[in-house]
């Protein structure tokens, strides 16, 4: 994602031909653009995507149980020791 932002930051800058990114080539200023795909192709490839998301779905999923533990004055385990 940050690859993307600053890739439409220097876009922006370079299209207003602003300051220093006014004489850089488009090709530089593209650059950005290829590393979100090379970064987006390779966590998709690699499962770094899916881990991620199932980590968070079991954070989620782990609140959840120790709210509902919670509310009904049920101890948790791990507060026990």
């Amino acid at each position: 994602m940050w690859f993307l932002m600053l890739g439409l930051l220097g876009v922006f800058l370079k299209y207003l031909e602003f300051g220093f990114f006014a004489t850089l080539s488009w090709w530089i200023v593209l650059i950005p653009f290829a590393l979100a795909i090379a970064w987006w192709s390779w966590a998709d490839a690699s499962g770094y995507t899916k881990r991620k998301v199932m980590e968070r779905e079991d954070a989620r999923r782990q609140d959840r149980i120790e709210r509902q533990r919670s509310n009904l004055g049920m101890l948790n385990s791990r507060k026990k020791r």
